[in-house]
């Protein structure tokens, strides 16, 4: 016995065949995007039960697309079934892949499930007819069926994944295609299984005309107009949930933006961006403690441009400013990642040596520093030979504690302007009380 379809309603299947795929391909969005939020569960509940009831629509209109030289009907409970086995399987499906980037592994095993679930969910709204004789398979063509049901799964998982992870100028478009090849395959999955079934000539359906049977064929219309208004409704509610999302993580970038930037001036100064008082303190702090711990000394170093009063007053406090910040990146690059050059303010500076607790390490540095200004300091269009004086004090042994350390290290700074200006002289060759 030999069925025939009705050509409007096998297009209208395939319209919201792909229009569901077009609405998978936007919850697979969602529900990865919110992964890990509790959120993520609503979308996947509601994701699971839209896409499973868009499926069976498509299936059940193909179904009524159908029809035999004899009366039609279906079973109520067994097309209820069929209607959840499509919504369970699309939850599984969702939750297989809920990860940021599921792997090839589970990506295959979400495929199959989902695939298994929607052949299922067309045999048994098959099974619904109750047809006497029972319906017999194509065994080639129910394998392939199948087949088609586990890559379609499969395009329709990794196709949601491909567009999340990619920045498409065309997206609606993109997701439109893609929607298309997936909603013919889900098609092409429904309708193999249907050329797989064999009717027996002389086959009744028990479900025609029964008190529980659904066989009224504006049923298709109205399943496919309620499911597209359904679909039109989470589509919307999808994009203005991703745009929500977006607005979410753009004031999140921007507010940790406008953070880093105020810890960034309340640490730095802001004519060098070195580490300015307040953050010294904190690296003299932990100096300190690496020093106790480890048995090995730190070196501060107070460094004092020598006569930069002079070139404020020849070249103007622009120039002073531009100075400024060719010395510190000079003094900079005397000194190692690990160790701090803070601007204390004017034209003075403080470096911290970190594990340098000897004279000789100190010398080595306290040199290339006045090696360093040796060099013309260009700012601006201007240029100058300039010097500095240093003074240098050792952990422990100039200074238990960090205030005494400063004050020791400025006292022989203050030595080597004494002096003449132009050098380095350490806290320890001072005579105490000086």
């Amino acid at each position: 016995m030999t069925g025939v379809y009705d050509p409007g309603l096998v297009v209208l299947s395939l319209a919201v065949a792909i229009m569901t795929a077009y609405v998978a391909l936007a919850l697979v969005d969602r529900v990865v995007e919110d992964s890990g939020r509790w959120h993520s569960w609503l979308w996947l509940t509601s994701g699971a039960v839209v896409m499973g009831t868009g499926i069976w629509s498509m299936h059940f209109i193909g179904m009524l697309a159908f029809s035999l030289p004899v009366s039609l009907g279906y079973d109520l409970a067994l097309t209820l079934l069929s209607l959840l086995i499509a919504v369970l399987a699309s939850g599984l499906a969702l939750f297989m892949i809920r990860a940021a980037s599921p792997g090839a592994v589970l990506l295959s095993t979400g495929a199959l499930l989902f695939g298994a679930g929607i052949s299922a969910m067309h045999y048994t709204g098959m099974a619904a007819l109750r047809m006497s004789p029972p319906i017999t398979y194509d065994p080639l063509l129910f394998v392939a069926s199948i087949l088609i049901a586990v890559a379609a799964s499969f395009a329709a998982l990794w196709m949601g994944l491909i567009l999340r992870r990619h920045d498409q100028a065309f997206e609606v478009l993109t997701r439109l295609g893609s929607a298309t090849v997936m909603g013919i395959a889900i098609a092409g999955m429904h309708y193999t299984g249907m050329a797989a079934a064999e009717f027996v000539p002389g086959s009744v359906c028990l479900s025609a005309g029964a008190g529980y049977g659904v066989d009224s064929d504006s049923m298709a219309v109205k399943i496919a107009i309620a499911m597209f208004i359904v679909l039109a409704i989470t589509v919307a509610l999808s994009t203005a949930d991703a745009r929500r999302a977006a607005r979410v993580e753009r004031f999140a970038a921007r507010l940790l933006s406008a953070n880093e930037r105020l810890q960034l001036a309340a640490l730095h100064d802001a004519l060098t961006g070195l580490p300015n008082r307040v953050l010294l303190s904190d690296r003299l702090t932990q100096a300190q403690h690496q020093a106790d711990r480890s048995g090995k000394g730190f070196t501060v170093m107070f460094i004092d441009l020598d006569h930069f009063k002079a070139v404020n007053d020849g070249y103007g406090h622009r120039a002073g400013d531009d100075l400024l910040r060719s010395v510190a990146q000079a003094l900079g690059g005397c000194l190692r990642s690990e160790d701090t050059l803070s601007r204390t303010g004017g034209d003075e500076f403080v470096a911290v040596l970190n594990g340098t607790g000897s004279r000789s390490g100190a010398e080595a540095v306290a040199r290339k520093m006045l090696d360093a200004l040796v060099t013309p300091q260009v700012f601006g269009r201007y240029s100058v030979n300039l010097s500095c004086s240093i003074g240098i004090a050792l952990y422990p042994g100039d200074g238990a504690d960090i205030q005494a350390l400063l004050a020791r290290a400025d006292t022989a700074m203050y030595a080597v302007k004494g002096a003449g200006r132009n050098g380095y002289r350490f806290a320890g060759d001072i005579p105490a009380g000086t």
